[in-house]
C-alpha cells in the first residue's frame, strides 16, 4: 500500500529526511516515532503529495507528486497536527468537506454523503457539537472533528500527525480505538506520528523510529522501544515495562 525508497526531502536549505526507505502492507497500523524534528511529519506530508520529494514514492499505486489531487484524496486522508478551518463553518460543515472527493464536478452532496457524515458524528460523539462553529471548539473537540473529516473521505491510507495530542485519556482510547475497529473491519492502512510512546506500542502492530532525518529502527513494539535505543535517540532516562497489550514506557526520576 505504500512503498517509499530512497525518500529524500530538502526544505529551505535543510535536508529533513535522507534516504528512506519504507514499505507498508494494506491493513497495517504503523506508528512513527522519533524526538522533535526527526522528520515525522514531514514524511506524513511526503506521503500525501504535500511537499516536494525526491526518491521513489507511491501510496495506494499511485505517485502523490504526480497523480490527480482528487485521485490522491480518495486514497489518502491525512489529519494535521494544526488544521485550518474556515471561519463560520460549522462542525457538520466541516466534516462534510471530507466528502468533496467523491463527488461530480458540479455535484451536491447526496443523502449517502450526508449519511457518512452521521455516522461518523455518532461514532466519535459529535452529534451536540454538530451545529456550533468549528473555530469555538476546545482543542480536543475540534481534534475529534478533523479525524471525522479525514475517516468522511473513506480513504485506503490514514495518515495521522499526532492524533491524540490535545486529548484527555478517555478521548484517547476512544479515537485510537475507532481507528483500530475500521483499520481490522475495512483495511484501512494507518501511519500514525505519535509522541506517546506508550499509545505508539499498545496501538501500533509496527513501530517506525526516525532520528536525523533518517529510520534507526524498524520493527515490532518489543524490539523498537527498549530502555537503551530510547536513552540514545531521545537521551531520556525510562523504564520499559513488558505487558500483553505492549510496552509501557516510564520516564524515570532524577532520583536523590
Amino acid at each position: 500500500m505504500i512503498a517509499c525508497r530512497g525518500l529524500r526531502v530538502r526544505l529551505g536549505r535543510a535536508t529533513v529526511l535522507d534516504g528512506v526507505d519504507l514499505a507498508v502492507d494494506q491493513g497495517e497500523w504503523v506508528a512513527v516515532v522519533g524526538p522533535n524534528g526527526a522528520g515525522k511529519t514531514t514524511l506524513l506530508h511526503a506521503l500525501a503529495g504535500l511537499v516536494p520529494a525526491t526518491g521513489e514514492v507511491r501510496v495506494g499505486g499511485h505517485d502523490p507528486a504526480v497523480a490527480p489531487r482528487r485521485t490522491m484524496s480518495r486514497t489518502v486522508a491525512l489529519m494535521p497536527q494544526r488544521p485550518v478551518v474556515p471561519d463560520g463553518v460549522s462542525v457538520r460543515e466541516l466534516i462534510l468537506l471530507g466528502r468533496t472527493p467523491h463527488l461530480s464536478r458540479f455535484g451536491t452532496e447526496t443523502a449517502a454523503d450526508h449519511a457518512v457524515v452521521d455516522d461518523l458524528l455518532e461514532r466519535l460523539e459529535l452529534h451536540a457539537l454538530a451545529a456550533r462553529s468549528a473555530t469555538d471548539l476546545s482543542g480536543g473537540e475540534l481534534q475529534r472533528v478533523v479525524l471525522a473529516r479525514a475517516l468522511a473521505q473513506q480513504p485506503r491510507v490514514l495518515l495521522l500527525d499526532e492524533p491524540t495530542s490535545a486529548l484527555d485519556i478517555g478521548h484517547q482510547q476512544q479515537v485510537l480505538d475507532l481507528v483500530h475497529t475500521l483499520r481490522a473491519a475495512d483495511g484501512l492502512t494507518v501511519v500514525a506520528a505519535m509522541h506517546d510512546l506508550t499509545l505508539a506500542g499498545q496501538y501500533g502492530r509496527r513501530i517506525v523510529m526516525l532520528a536525523d532525518g533518517g529510520v534507526v529502527a524498524d520493527g515490532t513494539p518489543a524490539e523498537v522501544l527498549t530502555a537503551e535505543r530510547i536513552r540514545a535517540v531521545y537521551d531520556a532516562r525510562v523504564e520499559v515495562l513488558h505487558r500483553p497489550d505492549g510496552p509501557v514506557v516510564l520516564p524515570i526520576g532524577p532520583g536523590t
